[in-house]
C-alpha cells in the first residue's frame, strides 16, 4: 500500500510563488508515475502536471504539465528520498484549488484521474488578488 502525503500549501499573493512536496511511503516509488492533480470548489479534478517513472528496462518516463499551468510550474522528483515536487510561479487566482499528489503503480504517465491508483490527502493553495 503506497501512503502519500503533501505539504507545502499555503496562503500566497497573485505573483508569487509556493513549493509542493509530497512525501511517499510503501511500494516502489522510483517505478511509480506521479502526478499533481488539483479541484477547487464546484469544478472536476484536473490534471497539473505529472512525472513517469522508470521502467525495468530502466527507460524513464515522461514530463507534461496541463495547459492551464504550462510554463509556470516545474514537476521534479527525488527517487533517493521518495517524494515528487510542484514547483509553481507567477501564481493567479485561479490557482486556488486544494491540490492533491497521485501516484500511478506503472512507470507510464497518463493525465486521467481514474489511471491513478494512490491519493493523498490534499494541501490548499489559495492565490490571493
Amino acid at each position: 500500500q503506497v501512503q502519500l502525503l503533501e505539504s507545502g500549501g499555503g496562503l500566497v499573493q497573485a505573483g508569487g510563488s509556493l513549493r509542493l512536496s509530497c512525501a511517499a511511503s510503501g511500494g516502489t516509488f522510483s517505478t511509480y508515475a506521479m502526478g499533481w492533480f488539483r479541484q477547487a470548489p464546484g469544478k472536476e479534478r484536473e490534471f497539473v502536471a505529472g512525472i513517469g517513472g522508470r521502467s525495468i528496462q530502466g527507460v524513464l518516463g515522461d514530463t507534461y504539465y496541463g495547459d492551464s499551468v504550462a510554463g509556470r510550474v516545474a514537476i521534479s522528483r527525488d527517487n533517493a528520498i521518495n517524494t515528487v515536487y510542484l514547483q509553481m510561479n507567477s501564481l493567479k487566482p485561479e490557482d486556488t484549488a486544494v491540490y492533491y499528489c497521485a501516484a500511478r503503480n506503472q512507470w507510464r504517465l497518463t493525465t486521467t484521474a481514474k489511471d491513478f491508483a494512490y491519493w493523498g490527502q490534499g494541501t490548499q493553495v489559495t492565490v490571493s488578488s
